[in-house]
């Protein structure tokens, strides 16, 4: 392998990391996939290494995926009967982005929704006979708690977010108490399709 080569080879090994973002409701992972040297072109090479790349950008989000902490305590890592569910949800990773390297190499970015992950361990809910009538969206403030997977709100086990700034036009409810697990509120008015915008105490 020539001087170039390592050289880019340390280049895109820098930039594999991976990253929680709460916000967003996303885990991310960014990796490379390295040129094989040996292809007669780059434009061959391309096919081996972008499933290198993405291989390695999943085994960055399994581990990731893996510390979330949970609401009621302990990590993902402890779901030990949920783990092929887990599994499945970061090889369905979504790529964010993909780039071709002129070499023949390249870098991805994945992404597994946080909300992937708790129906993966606690399954897919049944549907409300009464149906999803509630407000697609609620921002619930004053939060005392850290971001973590599987808070109930107001007893409804639901997809939430953790933002430092609410966004306009939706309702808001105040919470009361956050512990074990669960947070109550003042004036509950979601249901378990309601995306819950989790505003935390300052």
């Amino acid at each position: 392998m020539g001087v170039k080569s390592l050289v880019i080879v340390g280049i895109l090994a820098n930039t594999a990391h991976a990253d929680v973002d709460w916000a967003k409701g996303l885990v991310i992972a960014t990796a490379a996939g390295v040129a094989d040297r040996h292809a007669p072109s780059p434009s061959v090479a391309r096919g081996t290494s972008r499933r290198g790349a993405e291989d390695a950008a999943k085994k960055l989000l399994a581990a990731e995926v893996a510390k979330l902490p949970l609401a009621a305590g302990g990590t993902v890592a402890g779901q030990t009967a949920a783990k092929d569910r887990i599994a499945r949800a970061v090889d369905a990773a979504l790529t964010i982005d993909a780039e071709p390297e002129t070499d023949g190499s390249w870098r991805v970015t994945l992404a597994v929704p946080i909300e992937a992950v708790r129906v993966a361990i606690a399954g897919p809910r049944a549907l409300d006979p009464k149906g999803d009538a509630g407000p697609p969206v609620v921002v619930v403030d004053g939060v005392k708690a850290k971001p973590s997977v599987g808070w109930t709100i107001g007893g409804i086990a639901a997809a939430t977010v953790w933002v430092d700034k609410a966004p306009a036009g939706a309702p808001h409810v105040t919470a009361k108490s956050a512990a074990k697990g669960a947070i109550d509120v003042d004036g509950m008015t979601g249901t378990a399709s309601t995306l819950f915008v989790i505003t935390t105490a300052r």
